[in-house]
């Protein structure tokens, strides 16, 4: 196989009933590939996402999809590959944090957030690529980190392992699945106005953040737009790199060390 016949149609999207997942599938329709939507609890959304898709010229299919059931995960990756004849680009977008210090993290919580941005991930990503070696088409996978797999934050220890984590994870599939055609990259957002921060993209635009080098948060949109190029023909040459989507947020690390006016940011709230 040789990169001149990768032509992307199928793609799968987890957690994609709303913010960035629901704006991939979106870019991915609008880039002319069918597209599997999966939930987890907001059914609506997904099907919400459906109808954009459709919207677009592309059929959608629609799943529930835990990442924590890992008896499942790989049969529901496998069912919606049928359901669109196959999957030429999976983009794990499933994850969640909640704000706990270290310290007052008990074994449970930490194997929870793992399991779900860690082992979950892992499993669907592995499905799909099956899927991928035995078509012989090659295909991409695409996992959404985040900043915080680069740089740590105050209450969000489990969360940051777990990212660190992923991303090690999609660079050893890169190297491991480049003999068949499959590219495996990591996008990693900063701060982004979604629905689960209660903003709109709109909001965005009128929030203002003096610690990003931008001055504002970034929109699940623009997050997409990076995905849709890794998921595309265009980015052939381009596997085991971790792209960062945050305004330049992590470029201010030194200049957070001495612009900080209080010790609110030990805080974990």
């Amino acid at each position: 196989m040789t990169e001149s016949d990768y032509s992307p149609t199928r793609a799968i999207v987890t957690a994609s009933d709303s913010g960035i997942g629901a704006a991939t599938a979106i870019a991915l329709a609008e880039a002319g590939m069918d597209v599997g939507v999966t939930w987890h609890s907001d059914e609506e959304g997904a099907q919400r996402t459906a109808v954009a898709v459709r919207a677009r010229g592309r059929k959608a299919m629609v799943a529930h999809f835990d990442a924590t059931a890992f008896d499942e995960v790989p049969q529901v990756i496998d069912d919606l590959a049928d359901a669109l004849g196959g999957v030429d680009v999976f983009v794990n977008n499933a994850g969640a944090s909640e704000r706990r210090l270290l310290m007052a993290t008990s074994a449970e919580q930490w194997r929870e957030t793992l399991a779900l941005n860690v082992d979950g991930a892992f499993l669907g990503m592995q499905a799909a690529a099956r899927q991928m070696v035995e078509a012989g088409r090659g295909g991409r996978l695409i996992a959404v980190t985040s900043v915080h797999a680069h740089q740590p934050r105050v209450g969000l220890g489990p969360y940051i392992a777990a990212k660190h984590a992923l991303s090690g994870l999609v660079k050893t599939l890169a190297i491991e699945l480049a003999e068949h055609g499959i590219t495996a990259n990591a996008v990693a957002p900063g701060e982004i106005a979604t629905a689960a921060s209660g903003r709109t993209s709109e909001d965005a635009d009128r929030t203002h953040r003096p610690g990003i080098p931008l001055g504002r948060p970034g929109k699940a949109e623009e997050v997409a737009a990076v995905i849709a190029f890794l998921a595309s023909p265009a980015s052939s040459y381009v596997t085991g790199a971790d792209w960062t989507v945050d305004g330049g947020m992590l470029q201010m690390g030194p200049l957070a060390g001495t612009h900080i006016p209080d010790d609110e940011w030990r805080r974990a709230d």
